[in-house]
């Protein structure tokens, strides 16, 4: 799985980088098929920090996750659980919507 993290208008310390490399390298337990995850950390003139979370699977299927606040460690945990949710979602629908080969015969 491919990480990346940028920052526009911020300084991304170490602390910064390890704690949502942490936080998203548990995103697989949801999802088997990542490949990139991309974190981009904001920080706004206002004070506020702004991140988003891209991920990015198999056959094109993007998730993003997004969430503004004043502290960057817990808008990072806030969007690493709003794609933990949607992976959820997307798991539970490809689980469901397996066919179960039982075919009636005439």
């Amino acid at each position: 799985m491919l990480f990346t993290i940028s920052g526009k208008h911020i300084e991304i310390t170490q602390a910064i980088r390890e704690h949502a490399e942490e936080k998203t390298s548990k995103l697989p337990k949801y999802y088997n098929s990542i490949n990139q995850v991309e974190v981009i950390i904001d920080g706004n003139s206002g004070g506020n920090t702004s991140v988003e979370i891209i991920v990015r699977a198999e056959h094109s299927k993007v998730f993003v996750g997004t969430e503004t606040g004043d502290d960057a460690y817990r808008c990072i945990d806030m969007a690493v659980h709003k794609i933990e949710r949607q992976l959820r979602r997307i798991k539970s629908k490809e689980r469901d919507n397996k066919h179960t080969g039982t075919a009636e015969l005439a």
